[in-house]
């Protein structure tokens, strides 16, 4: 990418007022958008062929939120890079979501400009993650930890609990979840956090629970 271009998609309005000459990052986020948008949807298209069309749009919408951006973005150090003027830099314009999601769309735009539509549907992919796949899961199925947790109080079973491992060094971590109802192992679940892995540990448990019409007696004791 040239660097000028780079430049570009992490200068504030606010630093480009006091340094003339310098264009903002607005015109690249505009670009980003877009395209983010459309990577999102051509994902979410291609991997849930029967998801209808409102749900389509609700996880969609929840993706590029600012509020499920806003964690991408700071994954990536951007308030670190981001050109401020000397009023956001005081008024803790480096940790403000709505600023940090601009400077990531830019870096899409940018990303598009430079690379075309391929590579920067590679960029989205792959900083996103498995966001995608948890925000689409609870859109379709709602959140299965909250289920569960509905679930096993119907059926006088208290409060589900979650024994979490994990194996693999720092930056690459696997997590494993158990999801114990009634004192008792009814699902497990892995992932790359401890969130995905308890999730999916809990959408296992309900397919347990529900299989066995809410019986622990067919399920091994959780071990301690």
């Amino acid at each position: 990418m040239p660097e000028e271009l780079l430049v570009q998609a992490m200068a504030h309005r606010s630093y480009c007022s006091e340094h003339p000459g310098q264009e903002s990052n607005e015109r690249l986020e505009l670009l980003g958008d877009a395209v983010l948008g459309l990577v999102v949807t051509d994902h979410l298209y291609r991997r849930f062929p029967l998801l209808p069309e409102g749900d389509l749009a609700r996880v969609r919408a929840a993706v590029v939120s600012t509020i499920g951006l806003t964690p991408v973005a700071l994954r990536l150090a951007l308030g670190d890079a981001v050109l401020l003027g000397r009023g956001e830099e005081v008024s803790g314009g480096r940790g403000k979501g709505s600023i940090l999601v601009d400077c990531l769309e830019a870096v899409i735009g940018a990303v598009y400009l430079s690379s075309g539509f391929g590579g920067a549907q590679g960029f989205v992919e792959s900083i996103l993650g498995e966001g995608i796949e948890e925000v689409a899961a609870e859109a379709r199925l709602g959140d299965p930890k909250n289920r569960l947790q509905e679930l096993s109080a119907q059926l006088g079973l208290g409060v589900p609990g979650y024994l979490i491992t994990d194996r693999g060094p720092d930056h690459a971590k696997h997590f494993e979840a158990e999801a114990l109802v009634g004192g008792r192992l009814v699902g497990t679940g892995a992932g790359r956090s401890k969130k995905e892995a308890e999730r999916q540990a809990a959408q296992a448990a309900l397919l347990a629970l529900s299989s066995a019409d809410g019986e622990l007696e067919a399920f091994p004791v959780a071990r301690p």
